[in-house]
């Protein structure tokens, strides 16, 4: 749901907060309104830019239990939208209020506070498949396509003072800025987002059912998002929210709701894992969120799984891994099927010092979950932390050689390639990472410190080569379009 207009005031942000990116410069040359619609590629750069100024401000959770979660949930309701065309990035963002948004190119970012304000999967599920249809329908294509590039870089250097004005608590900053806003149309543009609103219910609802979720997750959450209405800390007039709920547009998503018959299938245990997981990882600095579950568990002497392995996380982060450690045993000998109990407990093992048990653990783990990216990574930092960075370095090379990395990922995998003394692949991997988070100029910097390194292979010049071409292909010039061809390169191998 969120709106073109936001999607510029957080680009705007990062660049406030000290990204080194230049909007002129960066943006696609769209030319005037009535000359075209924005290419894929252009709207995949836009994304990209955007999420690498979360990235710089630390507000993307990169942990790979919850982003594998994220992106099995996301991809199972993409695959029911009738897109071949449109690839699709779901991820984690540490903020605690209930937002969720979608990004040119696909990108699609689920707020901490969002999923844990959900009651089942199917609210989470319905939240997903309605900033999936705002994607499909390129909704905000549409939106930028009609502003000129002037327009487009004023209106979100103007969103930017209202934000931070809001966000500094600055009453009189943020309606000096809502005023300037008007003056430049700003409502209009609103007004045109909100139609799409009822588009995205719409194509969300059939994309929910026919994932096998239960529609009614959808208008059950929208009742939620009005009852917390004009409650966020963040003074943000309610024109400018990224979720504009009315009980007209709860009625009539209900009414839809009701036609679709279904047999919705039960909530996913990796659901209410990564729920607890989250509650963790985005628990506020000075807080502990241990604290938070001795009161559950107080409460609740029959507390669940999800809640119990949610102590275990918070003992870990709070110092007392060594705690931990027996909790996660008891739940993988409860249920061995279910990965995050093993990824956990080899986690707490090696926090606790226990570096051989954390390798046997996550080995035994890999024979059960062959390949899979969870498991794989945290073998991998247990094999570096334990010194064995070689084995760590080959084991991530086999596992991204078949399923694309995250950018923290594709670090990961250069940390362990230098570790291993292969200086060369460790700045071939870096140069990924900043290719994944969109920064083209660092990645072109680290490539050719790899081709620098002395003695490479005749086949780590000839990668390195090859990628440091795509990449200047695919660099922005002023007053032309990308190069759509190293563009679509670059797409693919992200």
């Amino acid at each position: 749901m969120r709106k073109i207009l936001t999607f510029l005031g957080t680009a705007l942000l990062a660049f406030a907060a000290g990204a080194q990116t230049n909007v002129g410069d960066d943006l696609p040359d769209i030319g005037s309104p009535a000359q075209t619609m924005m290419t894929l590629e252009d709207e995949y750069q836009i994304g990209r830019m955007v999420v690498r100024g979360l990235r710089d401000q630390d507000q993307v959770l990169d942990d790979p239990e919850v982003a594998e979660y994220l992106q099995s949930l996301g991809s199972r309701l993409a695959s029911e939208a009738h897109d071949g065309v449109q690839r699709f990035t779901f991820f984690a963002v540490k903020d605690r209020a209930i937002n969720a948004f979608a990004l040119p190119g696909g990108f699609i970012g689920m707020n901490a506070g969002l999923v844990l304000e959900t009651k089942n999967e199917s609210e989470l599920a319905g939240v997903m498949a309605h900033e999936i249809a705002h994607v499909t329908q390129r909704h905000i294509a549409r939106s930028i396509a009609a502003q000129s590039r002037t327009s487009l870089v004023s209106t979100a250097a103007m969103l930017a003072a209202i934000l931070l004005g809001a966000a500094a608590g600055g009453g009189d900053g943020a309606m000096a800025g809502v005023a300037a806003a008007q003056s430049l149309a700003i409502q209009q543009q609103i007004s045109f987002t909100r139609a799409n609103e009822t588009e995205a219910d719409r194509v969300g609802l059939g994309i929910l059912a026919r994932s096998g979720f239960d529609p009614e997750g959808m208008p059950a959450f929208f009742e939620t998002m009005s009852r917390h209405a004009g409650s966020s800390e963040l003074n943000i007039p309610e024109m400018l929210r990224t979720h504009p709920v009315t009980s007209t547009r709860i009625a009539e998503t209900k009414q839809r709701a009701e036609q679709i018959e279904i047999t919705p299938n039960p909530d996913s245990v990796s659901y209410a894992l990564s729920r607890e997981r989250l509650r963790v990882l985005s628990t506020p600095a000075g807080k502990d969120p241990l604290e938070y579950y001795t009161a559950v568990i107080h409460s609740e002497p029959d507390a669940s799984s999800a809640e119990i392995y949610g102590q275990g996380l918070a003992m870990m982060v709070s110092g007392r891994a060594d705690k931990a450690i027996g909790i996660f045993q008891r739940l993988r000998d409860a249920d061995p099927t279910v990965m995050q109990y093993h990824t956990a407990l080899g986690q707490a093992q090696l926090k606790a010092g226990k570096g051989k048990e954390s390798l046997a653990t996550l080995e035994k783990a890999r024979e059960l979950f062959p390949r899979n990216v969870a498991v794989t990574v945290r073998y991998a930092e247990s094999l570096m932390q334990t010194g064995d960075s070689k084995r760590a370095h080959e084991i991530l090379l086999d596992l991204f050689n078949v399923v694309p990395p995250t950018p923290e990922q594709a670090r990961l995998t250069a940390l362990a390639a230098n570790a291993a003394g292969d200086v060369a692949d460790s700045y071939f991997y870096m140069s990924e990472y900043h290719i994944m988070s969109g920064d083209l100029p660092l990645s072109i910097n680290q490539l050719q410190l790899a081709l620098a390194v002395p003695k490479i292979t005749s086949v780590q010049r000839a990668r390195f080569q090859a990628r440091l071409e795509e990449v200047q292909q695919a660099m922005p010039k002023r007053g032309a379009r990308r190069a759509s061809t190293g563009q679509s390169r670059l797409q693919d191998m992200n």
